[in-house]
């Protein structure tokens, strides 16, 4: 999986920080379906699941398909694990994210904070009611559906479904500018249980190439 439809994916952290009561104030500017959702992801803190991947193109047709795991904490902590079609890795302690691809022998450093900003996941990792004024959020069967309310995003649709009734997130559904859907179904989730801190810290290897993009933000 190349690294753009993988952040896009990754910035489901899914963790949020309460609402303040000035937030909690302009609450009415935002739709029923969107104060739900703000509800069910301020109880989030942590989310561990395994996921199986794949792409349809405008078509129809698979393009490909993969699996893997993650591991999700409060505040934008993220590791990322796919063990096929390619063996990548994500990792981000909160501020910093690193992304391995052991095949290609390189690493990219990036501002976690810069790369949910301007798609809909940003409002899987904020209460901020300027931020959710940007988008429509409706419900749908089993979860709910963000759109931008501007056209020209890279993402056109991020739906988010839930498993049941519980805060488990069973599945995403990424729908780009091209029409392509990007589904992660996630399996044996587990939410709100401690997670080791190792496992969001990746020290790069010696010799690799190294990438660093947060100089340019």
């Amino acid at each position: 999986m190349k690294l753009k439809p993988l952040i896009l994916a990754l910035s489901v952290i899914g963790v949020t920080p309460v609402a303040s009561a000035a937030q909690t104030s302009e609450a009415q500017t935002i739709s029923v379906a969107a104060q739900s959702l703000k509800q069910k992801l301020k109880a989030l803190e942590s989310f561990r699941a395994k996921f199986e991947q794949s792409v349809i193109d405008q078509d129809g047709h698979l393009i490909q398909s993969g699996k893997g795991e993650i591991a999700l904490q409060y505040p934008a902590k993220i590791r990322w694990q796919q063990d096929e079609p390619d063996e990548t890795l994500l990792v981000s302690d909160g501020l910093r994210t690193v992304y391995f691809d052991s095949f290609a022998e390189q690493a990219t450093i990036l501002n976690t904070l810069g790369l949910i900003d301007t798609t809909p996941f940003v409002l899987l990792t904020t209460q901020d009611p300027k931020q959710w004024q940007k988008y429509s959020v409706s419900e749908i069967s089993g979860g709910y559906r963000i759109e931008p309310v501007q056209t020209g995003a890279q993402v056109e649709r991020l739906d988010v479904l839930f498993a049941d009734s519980s805060l488990k997130i069973g599945q995403l559904n990424v729908t780009d500018s091209s029409g392509q859907i990007s589904s992660f179904k996630f399996s044996g989730a587990q939410i709100n249980v401690p997670i080791d801190a190792a496992l969001f810290k990746f020290v790069i290897p010696e010799g690799v190439v190294v990438d660093d993009q947060t100089q340019s933000d």
